[in-house]
This record gives structure tokens, C-alpha cells and sequence, in this order.
């Protein structure tokens, strides 16, 4: 069962935080997207309408229309916590996107974000 309190978080609360992060470090709100559509396979309009309907992060997840199954290569700490050791399906997944607007947010190129390599 859901215990974390930010499964119940509205995804759209979130989301400006992300472009805010990324857009201070000179990068974009289409970068964010472009991670976000990766990740979830939500596309633009699709994501649109999430925010619109103010999900919450749990069904934002549990609806995405196809998670990329190259997320597994995502690696590292995030929070202080190893991604590889987080046991929580869900918290792994939120922490997968948490990771790859950090990675946006210090410069790395968008093939590496989103493991082209």
C-alpha cells in the first residue's frame, strides 16, 4: 500500500519545479518534456492532459503508457540513497525522473540522459 506521503503529491505541483531547476541552469521546458516523454512514454499532448488533471504521482506512474525499459540503466544516488537499492517500485521510478532532471540540471548532454550512448 501507499505509505509515501509524496505518492499523493499532484504531479502538476511538481513539474514547474522541474522546468524552474532546469531553466536556471540555462537549460529547457522542452528538455524536461522530452526526459518526462522518455521516461513514461506519455506524449506531449498526453502529458498535457496529466497536469491538467492534476494527478497524483502514483497514477501519473501507474498510467504511464509505456516505461522505458532503458530506465534500469539510470545508476547512482539520489537524496542519498543508491537507485539500484530502492526496493519500492514506485518510489524507484519517481526517483529515476528525480535523477535525470538533476543530470539535465549539471549539463549532461541529452544522449547521455537519456542512455544513447
Amino acid at each position: 500500500m501507499s505509505t509515501h506521503r509524496v505518492y499523493k503529491m499532484s504531479f502538476a505541483s511538481v513539474y514547474p519545479l522541474y522546468i524552474t531547476k532546469a531553466e536556471n541552469k540555462g537549460r529547457t521546458k522542452e528538455e524536461v518534456d522530452e526526459i518526462i516523454e522518455w521516461l513514461t512514454g506519455y506524449d506531449h499532448n498526453a502529458l498535457k492532459t496529466v497536469i491538467n488533471q492534476e494527478i497524483n504521482f502514483e497514477e501519473f506512474f501507474n498510467q504511464a503508457p509505456k516505461l522505458n525499459p532503458s530506465r534500469s540503466l539510470i545508476k547512482g544516488v539520489i537524496c542519498g540513497v543508491r537507485l539500484e537499492e530502492i526496493e519500492d517500485d514506485l518510489m524507484r521510478e519517481i526517483r529515476y525522473l528525480d535523477k535525470l532532471i538533476d543530470e539535465l540540471a549539471r549539463g549532461k548532454s541529452m544522449d547521455k540522459i537519456l542512455r544513447k550512448f
